[in-house]
C-alpha cells in the first residue's frame, strides 16, 4: 500500500480563466520576478551592513556583543516570517494574490523607511533599537507573505507542463536580490570613508530599498488574478483557513517541511555561512571571502529556470531526489578540501560545485509543495511549510554549524549539518506524489 499523499484534484469552482492567454508570459514573469527580487534585496540588504548597525544602534560594550545583538535583530526577521506566510497567505488565498502581493510591498517599503529615518542610539536612547527591531518584523512579515502569493501566481499562469519553468523565477529573483544587495554593499564600502560610512552611506541601501512601493506597483498593475473566487454553494466554497491547512491537509504541511529543510540548510551554508566560515576558519579576508557569496548567487541565478524545465521535462521527485544525493555525497569532501588547501580560490570553486546540486534540488523542491495544495489555500500553505522549513533549519543554520565545530573540533562538521537534514528531507519526498504535468485545481 503507497504511503504517498493524494494528489490535489481539479475543484472546478476555483477554475480560473486563463490568465497567461490575456498578458505575455514574458511581461507576466517579469513583473512578478522583479517585484519579488526587490522585497528580498530589502530583507537581506540588512546583513551586509550587521556590523555597522551593531556599533550604531546596540550599547553594548565590545564589538562582539555588538555584532551578536545585531545578528540576533536579523533573526527577528525570520521569526515573523511563519505568521505574515500565514496571515497574508490566507489573505492571498482569500481575497486574491494581487492585494497580497501589494500590502506586502506597503510593508517592506514600510521596514526601509524605518531603517533610513531612525536615529542612532547616542541620538535617541533605547527608541532607536526598538524601531530597527520593528523593522525587521515588518520585513519578515512580508517577506513571509510574498513568497506563497508570488509563487501562486507565477505557477497558476502556467500550463500542467511549465509550471516548473514559472516557478522557478521565484528562487531567480532570489539570487538576483543576492547580487544586488552585494554590488551596493562593495560599492558602498570601497566608495566612501569610514566616517561617511559610518554618519549615512550605510542607509543608502535602505533608501534605495523603499523604491520597492512605486517600482513593484506599477510593474505589477497589469497582472490578471488568479484565485477566483468560488461560487456560492459550489463544492469547496467555504473560504480557506487555519484549521484546514493543518487539519484538512496536515500531512502535507509536515511532508512539505520535510522535505523543504534539505534545500533550506544548503542554501543558508552554501550561500549565507561560507563567508563567515572563510573568515574565521580559512582565515581568508573578509574582503575576498564576500566573494564566495556572490559565486553562489551568480549559479543560482543561471541555472534557475533550467533546473525548472529540468524537472517539468524528468518529475520533480526525481529531479530533487538526484540533487540531493548529489550534495549528500559532494559536501563533506568539499569541507574536507576547503581545509587541506584554505585558498581564495578552493573557497570559489567549492561554492560554485555545491551550488550546483543546491538549485537543481531547491527550484523543484517549492514548485512541488506549492502543487500539493489546493487553489484555495495554495498561498497559505506554501507560506506556513516554506517559513517553517527557513525559520528552524535556516535561520539558525550559521549558529547550529558554529556550535558543531566548537562542539566536535572538526572544521569540517558544518557538513554534517547539511548531511543530517538532507537525509530528513528524503523521508518527507517519499510521502508526497509527483505532480508534474499533472492537472491541478
Amino acid at each position: 500500500m503507497s504511503t504517498s499523499l493524494p494528489a490535489q484534484p481539479l475543484d472546478g469552482a476555483y477554475a480560473a480563466p486563463p490568465a497567461s492567454r490575456a498578458a505575455p508570459r514574458r511581461r507576466v514573469i517579469a513583473a512578478i520576478t522583479i517585484g519579488n527580487g526587490l522585497e528580498f534585496y530589502d530583507f537581506t540588504v540588512y546583513s551586509f551592513f550587521a556590523v555597522l548597525i551593531g556599533k550604531l544602534f546596540f550599547p553594548v560594550t565590545g564589538s562582539f556583543g555588538q555584532l551578536m545583538l545585531s545578528l540576533a535583530t536579523f533573526g527577528v526577521g525570520f521569526v515573523a516570517r511563519p505568521l505574515g506566510g500565514l496571515l497574508i497567505g490566507l489573505y492571498a488565498d482569500r481575497v486574491g494574490r494581487k492585494p497580497a502581493m501589494a500590502l506586502t510591498l506597503w510593508l517592506m517599503g514600510l521596514g526601509s523607511l524605518l531603517f533610513v529615518v531612525t536615529p542612532t542610539y547616542a541620538q535617541a536612547g533605547l527608541a532607536a533599537p526598538l524601531l530597527i527591531v520593528l523593522a525587521r518584523l515588518l520585513q519578515g512579515f512580508a517577506l513571509g507573505g510574498e513568497v506563497g502569493a508570488s509563487t501562486a501566481l507565477l505557477m497558476e499562469y502556467a500550463d500542467d507542463h511549465s509550471r516548473g519553468y514559472y516557478g522557478s523565477w521565484q528562487l531567480f529573483s532570489q539570487g538576483v536580490s543576492v547580487l544586488l544587495g552585494a554590488v551596493v554593499g562593495l560599492s558602498l564600502t570601497n566608495g566612501l570613508s569610514p566616517d561617511a560610512l559610518q554618519s549615512w552611506g550605510w542607509r543608502v541601501p535602505f533608501a534605495i530599498g523603499i523604491l520597492v512601493i512605486p517600482l513593484g506597483l506599477y510593474i505589477r498593475r497589469h497582472l490578471e488574478e488568479t484565485a477566483e473566487a468560488p461560487a456560492a454553494g459550489a463544492p469547496g466554497h467555504e473560504r480557506a483557513g487555519l484549521s484546514e491547512i493543518f487539519r484538512g491537509h496536515g500531512r502535507v504541511v509536515v511532508a512539505g517541511v520535510l522535505v523543504t529543510i534539505g534545500g533550506t540548510s544548503a542554501t543558508y551554508i552554501v550561500l549565507h555561512y561560507m563567508t563567515s566560515y572563510a573568515v574565521t576558519v580559512l582565515k581568508i579576508p573578509l574582503g575576498l571571502s564576500m566573494a564566495a557569496g556572490c559565486v553562489a548567487a551568480l549559479v543560482q541565478v543561471a541555472l534557475s529556470a533550467y533546473a525548472g524545465r529540468l524537472s517539468d521535462r524528468i518529475g520533480r521527485k526525481p529531479a530533487i531526489l538526484w540533487s540531493r544525493v548529489a550534495m549528500l555525497v559532494l559536501v563533506y569532501p568539499a569541507f574536507l578540501l576547503l581545509n587541506a588547501r584554505p585558498s581564495l580560490g578552493t573557497l570559489l570553486a567549492v561554492v560554485a560545485m555545491l551550488a550546483l546540486p543546491l538549485v537543481l534540488n531547491v527550484v523543484p523542491s517549492v514548485v512541488l509543495i506549492t502543487e500539493l495544495f489546493p487553489r484555495r489555500i495554495r498561498a497559505s500553505g506554501l507560506s506556513v511549510v516554506y517559513c517553517i522549513g527557513v525559520l528552524v533549519f535556516g535561520g539558525f543554520a550559521q549558529l547550529i554549524a558554529t556550535w558543531l565545530i566548537e562542539l566536535t573540533g572538526n572544521a569540517s562538521a558544518p557538513a554534517l549539518y547539511v548531511i543530517g537534514c538532507g537525509l530528513i528531507s528524503l523521508v518527507g519526498l517519499a510521502m508526497v506524489p509527483e505532480t508534474a504535468g499533472k492537472r491541478l485545481d
